[in-house]
């Protein structure tokens, strides 16, 4: 079998909720876990964090998994329905959906099926991506109020820049969201780095995602120094290691050149799983405790280590890419992305494991 795979920590998911629930202690919590659970297993985030409040997910496909599995907590679907024939199933399945266009309501105002369906609306607070106009929010409400389904309805927003402590977006996003509601509705706003950042942004619910997963959402500093845990390792094995002369070049296009007769290992990862091809040269992986640099391009399946650092290594030791010792932080940059990317991109043939 081959042995890259991702090791996931239930323990840590749950205590990095407890550290959202420390930050907003008055907030009710949904957790998001689309795109696969941020690339960690949709059902397993959602067994390790049962007794959440909600969960945040982007599709119908990825509520019914999730009641497939007999998750039974609330699901909102944060970007609503994309057809009238979908209304029956939200109903059916208890899923919330998110409201931000006009043709998800005229449909709710066309559909005879009978309730309860909740809702939530989602204005524009300045984000510019989805969402009503916030002066439309009485009318929005007041049409709501009409459909004899609807049973109950929050509105929501999201923050385009909360990762940004200097920029003024976030107040006035704030303010936008408190001006349009007033204390009339529940009201979601804040995600994880108004979590972390705007304590005034965090409203009834809060919306957690990437801190979920031990990884921080503000530049510059790693999910372990806001006191968050890893969930995810990338781990996989050294599956050669030889001594190589100086000036033989490594993998394709020759891109590194040994500089003198050194021992080389080669692990079997690569950007086939998600590992990115695109890191900076020097990237960090973690063998024995200790970091060691890859150099040469990562290939689809394996990628080269420079081993001159780490005595006594052989065939079948671990190789750690991310997580536990490596913040997935230190290899996004790296990378030139963000570890959202990294995080979600892994792809299907890599398997997850819980840990022991």
């Amino acid at each position: 079998m081959r042995p890259a795979c991702a090791i996931l920590d239930a323990a840590a998911l749950r205590a990095n909720l407890a550290v959202v629930k420390r930050r907003a202690p008055h907030a009710r919590v949904m957790a998001v876990a689309k795109a696969n659970g941020y690339g960690h297993g949709l059902v397993f985030v959602a067994r390790a964090l049962r007794g959440v409040d909600a969960f945040g997910v982007a599709s119908l496909e990825e509520g019914l998994e999730l009641r497939e599995a007999g998750i039974c907590e609330g699901i909102c679907l944060l970007e609503g329905f994309f057809d009238p024939g979908e209304i029956g199933a939200l109903i059916r399945f208890g899923l919330t959906p998110v409201l931000h266009e006009d043709y998800q309501i005229e449909a709710l105002e066309a559909c005879h099926l009978e309730g309860p369906l909740d809702v939530w609306i989602k204005i524009d607070t300045g984000m510019h991506r989805l969402g009503f106009p916030p002066g439309r929010l009485p009318e929005i409400v007041a049409r709501l109020r009409r459909i004899r389904l609807i049973r109950q309805a929050g509105v929501m927003s999201h923050l385009a820049a909360a990762d940004d402590q200097t920029s003024p977006a976030t107040k006035r996003q704030i303010t936008v969201m408190t001006d349009a509601c007033g204390g009339l509705v529940k009201k979601s706003l804040a995600n994880s780095a108004g979590i972390l950042c705007w304590p005034e942004s965090h409203g009834d619910w809060v919306r957690p995602g990437l801190m979920l997963y031990g990884a921080s959402p503000l530049p510059g500093q790693t999910g372990s120094e806001l006191g968050l845990s890893p969930v995810m390792t990338l781990k996989s094995r050294l599956i050669s290691v030889r001594t190589r002369d100086a000036g033989d070049t490594l993998g394709y296009g020759g891109t590194y050149c040994c500089p003198e007769e050194m021992p080389v290992g080669v692990a079997a990862i690569g950007y086939g799983d998600g590992y990115p091809r695109e890191l900076a040269p020097g990237t960090p992986v973690r063998i024995h405790d200790r970091l060691a640099p890859i150099i040469g391009r990562v290939s689809m399946d394996m990628l080269s280590i420079d081993l001159r650092g780490i005595p006594g290594v052989r065939v079948g030791d671990e190789v750690v890419l991310w997580g536990k010792g490596l913040p997935v932080e230190r290899i996004a940059e790296a990378a030139g992305t963000i570890p959202y990317t990294l995080l979600c991109g892994l792809t299907q043939r890599l398997p997850r494991r819980e840990a022991p």
